[in-house]
């Protein structure tokens, strides 16, 4: 158990809890529900200004209704993908290991599932996304990316196979898409992996950090840097925008990517968006359209970690997509999910993202595909947020790098 620290916050009464199941954190209802000053604070790294008003460094929010957070576990090795099953238990990736588990809503948490193939867990690889079928409960089959070690380096690739009844291993686990070429690296995996509601897949892959590969993100007969649409079965899905086209893998549906670690889908409008790391800032936040081109790296807003210009250093391009946001520090956005339940209402249709290197859940008030209002929770408690999913019951659940899971929701 650790010890109860209580915060005073301006405008409102905040309770930050990190103690096991019990007591929960408790935000009350006295704060406003919007000011007029970004939540950020810090200098950025550059003088790049925005392509449009609200682009970045919004307005800040906090929300009004009483909700309350605690962790339910602290059990968790390096877990890094989380999603719900339809009995409202949760499964989740652990990176390292290369093996799932499964919490209760209490926190238990299962002993290690076995039989997936062998993850390359050095560096930023191993076991990442996961999602299950739209049929799970009959099917019982899960879908989930890891990097694998191949000749010539290693993939971003995707896998599947069948829970076993008693929830001991994964049975069947067959590759099922590899993002090649492979690479002797061990960055930018991307990651991330859903359903559309065609039962079809989208993945992201990364575009693998190094200078020889960078470009590829440009170039459309490469997996990396990539969103890609793919069935069950990993076949490019019909009517992918580049189908048929020379030169251009079929199962491309964006292009252009840096390392995407977050994928989600508009409850309100089923509009697909990303986030993506930039380099040192121009971390984003990405409406994703099929066939659309997303400018890495001939147009960011963050430079390079040495301080130096990434390419021409230019923000802007015709035929090159804009990022509906955009964080300069960076925040390092990985998991995150659109929230649809009912036990916060102003909640509704927010995007909430797990920020790494910014420590906090990432709120972010979305209008006409624009960012209107932005709120930091959980700020208090220091953890690397690697991963934000719904629960059955209409609360947030969240996992860290550091091995805790989350339960933020209504009291």
């Amino acid at each position: 158990m650790k010890t109860t620290a209580l915060f005073l916050v301006a405008l409102s009464s905040l309770v930050f809890t990190s103690c096991g199941q019990t007591p929960a954190a408790k935000v009350n209802d006295s704060a406003p529900t919007s000011t007029a000053t970004p939540v950020e604070t810090n200098a950025p790294n550059s003088d790049y200004k925005p392509a449009f008003a609200g682009q970045t460094r919004v307005g800040g929010v906090k929300t009004k209704a009483s909700y309350e957070f605690k962790v339910l576990s602290e059990g968790l090795s390096a877990p890094w993908g989380i999603t719900s099953l339809p009995d409202g238990r949760l499964i989740i990736t652990e990176k390292a290991n290369g093996t799932l588990r499964i919490a209760k809503p209490t926190g238990e948490l299962s002993a290690a599932i076995t039989g997936l193939p062998a993850v390359n867990s050095s560096g930023q690889g191993g076991l990442l996304g996961i999602t299950t079928d739209p049929d799970f409960a009959q099917n019982r089959m899960l879908y989930w990316v890891f990097s694998e070690s191949v000749e010539g380096g290693t993939h971003t690739s995707v896998a599947k196979g069948k829970l076993s009844a008693d929830e001991s291993k994964v049975e069947n686990a067959t590759v099922i898409y590899r993002a090649t070429p492979a690479h002797k690296g061990s960055l930018h995996y991307g990651g991330r992996i859903l359903f559309d509601k065609n039962g079809n897949l989208f993945v992201s892959t990364g575009e693998r950090s190094d200078l020889v590969t960078r470009p590829q993100a440009q170039q459309l007969n490469s997996g990396l840097g990539k969103i890609v649409r793919i069935t069950k079965d990993g076949k490019p899905v019909k009517g992918n925008p580049f189908e048929g086209q020379a030169d251009a893998r079929p199962e491309l549906y964006s292009y252009g990517h840096r390392n995407v670690q977050g994928l989600a889908l508009n409850p309100a409008t089923g509009d697909l968006f990303s986030n993506e790391f930039g380099p040192r800032g121009g971390d984003e936040i990405n409406h994703v359209r099929a066939g659309k081109n997303y400018g890495w790296p001939t147009i960011t807003y963050g430079i390079e970690y040495s301080g130096k210009k990434v390419g021409d250093a230019i923000q802007q391009k015709e035929g090159l997509e804009q990022p509906v946001y955009y964080w300069d520090p960076s925040v390092s956005p990985s998991g995150m999910t659109f929230y649809s339940g009912n036990q916060i209402p102003e909640w509704k249709n927010n995007l909430f993202v797990g920020c790494l290197s910014g420590m906090h859940i990432a709120r972010l008030v979305i209008e006409n595909n624009k960012v209107v209002g932005e709120e930091r929770l959980l700020s208090g408690e220091y953890q690397r947020f690697r991963d934000v999913t719904q629960g059955k019951d209409g609360a947030l659940y969240a996992v860290t790098d550091q091995g805790r899971l989350y339960r933020i929701g209504g009291k």
